[in-house]
C-alpha cells in the first residue's frame, strides 16, 4: 500500500461469527484461506453464508486465523520472478501465465512461459510494479510476484509475493536457464548482480533479462485415482503430485508434447481420451482432465466463445487448442502419402509421428519416412 501496489481486500479473523461479518463487509464471493499454511491448505471460494460457515468451522478446527478476501475468480494469474541484489540492481528473469484462470491454485494449473496474451503496456506495467514492491519490500536474493490481472483492463492485485525460491522458480530457472537458485546464494552472501558470471555465456555477468524464443509449458501431474472417494475436482487446494515441463515454438507442439509425457495414457491433446458424461459441466467445474474437455466441447461443436464463457480461460489459448481438434479430425480422414504441407502443419501442432499414424491407421515408422523424404526434422 506504501508503494501504491493494489492488493486485494482482506481481513484476519479468529472466529466463524467474525469470518461471516467480514465476508458481509467485503461483498460474497469470498476466497477463504488459512493463515500459517502452504499449498492453499484448506482454502477455497464461498459463493454465500453457508459454504462459508462449513469451511471457516472445518478451518478453525486446526487453526487459529483465517484471512477472508475478495474473490478474484476468472481474473488472468500471472507471475514474474524478481531478483535483487544488496546494491539495489533488480532484473525480473522471467515471467509466466497460468492457462487456468484466478481461482485454481499455480500447482494445479497450466502454467505458459513466457505469457502469451500480454501486450506490451501490461506486461511492462506489471514489471514495473514487482520491481516497486521488492525494493520496498527490501527482498535481496530471489523471489515471485503473483497477481491477478481483469482481463478487460489493466485493474490488477498483487495476491502474494513468495520472498524465497519457490515451485514457480524452478520452472523459471529451468525455462529460462537463469540457474536462479546459485544466483540466489551468491547474492545473499554479498556478491552484487554484475560481479556474477553468467553460467550461460560465461563472457557476460548475471545481471541481465534472459529472452525467450521459444515456449516453455508446465502440466500437473495428479494421482487422486489411487484415493478411494477423492474428488477429481480442482481449485485453490493443491492436491497435484508432480508435473512436467516441454519445450517448443507454439503453445499447441508444446501442450501436446506435456500431455505425452505424463504418463497417463495419452499421446497428446486427444480429444476422444476421456469421455464426459455432461461436456458444459465439466467445463465449468474444473477437474484434472479439464484440458481434454475443452478439446471435446471443439469436437461436439462448441465454438470459443461458449467456452470461454464456460471455463475464463483465455480466447486465445482456446484457439489454439481448436486448431488442434481440427487438425486431429483432419487427419484421421487423411490417407498416405500425406502432402508436405499438411504434414508439416501437424509437426508444428505438436503431433507426434506414432500420433499421425494412430490416426490414419498406417505401419509404425511410416511417418518418419514420409518426413524424411520431405525434409522435415
Amino acid at each position: 500500500a506504501e508503494v501504491g501496489a493494489k492488493v486485494a481486500r482482506s481481513r484476519a479473523v479468529g472466529t466463524v461469527e467474525e469470518a461471516l461479518e467480514a465476508a458481509r463487509e467485503i461483498g460474497f464471493p469470498v476466497m477463504m484461506r488459512i493463515a500459517f499454511a502452504l499449498g492453499g491448505l484448506g482454502s477455497g471460494v464461498c459463493a454465500d453464508e453457508r459454504a462459508l460457515k462449513k469451511r471457516a468451522a472445518a478451518a478453525f478446527s486446526h487453526t487459529s486465523q483465517v484471512l477472508i478476501e475478495e474473490s478474484l475468480n476468472g481474473w488472468k494469474e500471472i507471475e514474474y520472478e524478481v531478483v535483487r541484489d544488496a546494491r539495489d540492481s533488480c532484473i525480473t528473469v522471467c515471467n509466466m501465465e497460468n492457462l487456468d484462470p484466478m481461482g485454481i491454485h499455480t500447482g494445479e494449473s497450466i502454467v505458459i512461459a513466457p505469457s502469451q496474451t500480454l501486450n506490451d503496456e501490461e506486461y511492462h506495467f506489471l514489471r514495473e510494479v514487482a520491481i516497486r514492491a521488492v525494493r520496498h519490500l527490501g527482498i535481496i536474493g530471489e523471489c515471485n510476484i503473483q497477481y491477478a490481472l481483469n482481463p478487460d483492463s489493466l485493474e490488477y492485485r498483487v495476491i502474494e509475493i513468495n520472498a524465497r525460491l519457490s515451485r514457480s522458480s524452478a520452472l523459471a530457472s529451468k525455462a529460462t536457464g537463469y540457474p536462479l537458485a546459485y544466483v540466489a546464494a551468491k547474492i545473499g552472501i554479498g556478491y552484487t548482480l554484475p560481479e556474477i558470471p553468467n553460467s550461460i555465456t560465461r563472457r557476460t555477468t548475471a545481471f541481465f533479462e534472459p529472452a525467450l524464443d521459444y515456449i516453455v509449458c508446465k502440466v500437473p501431474r495428479w494421482d487422486l485415482t489411487k484415493f478411494q472417494g477423492a474428488a477429481v475436482s480442482i481449485g485453490s487446494e493443491m492436491k497435484s503430485v508432480g508435473e512436467v515441463m516441454a519445450i517448443g515454438r507454439t503453445f499447441p507442439e508444446v501442450i501436446q508434447k506435456s500431455l505425452r509425457m505424463l504418463d497417463i495414457g495419452v499421446d497428446g491433446l486427444n480429444p476422444t481420451s476421456f469421455e464426459f458424461d455432461d461436456i458444459r459441466s465439466s467445463l465449468k467445474n474444473a477437474t484434472t482432465h479439464r484440458i481434454f474437455a475443452i478439446a471435446r466441447a471443439f469436437l461436439e461443436g462448441l465454438d470459443v466463445d461458449e467456452i470461454h464463457e464456460l471455463t475464463q480461460v483465455d480466447e486465445w489459448f482456446l484457439s489454439q487448442i481448436q486448431a488442434i481438434v481440427r487438425m486431429n479430425e483432419h487427419l484421421r480422414e487423411s490417407e498416405l502419402p500425406l502432402s508436405e504441407p499438411l504434414l508439416r502443419k501437424a509437426k508444428e501442432l505438436g503431433f507426434s509421428d506414432r500420433t499421425i499414424e494412430r490416426l490414419i491407421d498406417v505401419p509404425r515408422d511410416s511417418i518418419r519416412e514420409a518426413r524424411k523424404e520431405h525434409g522435415i526434422a
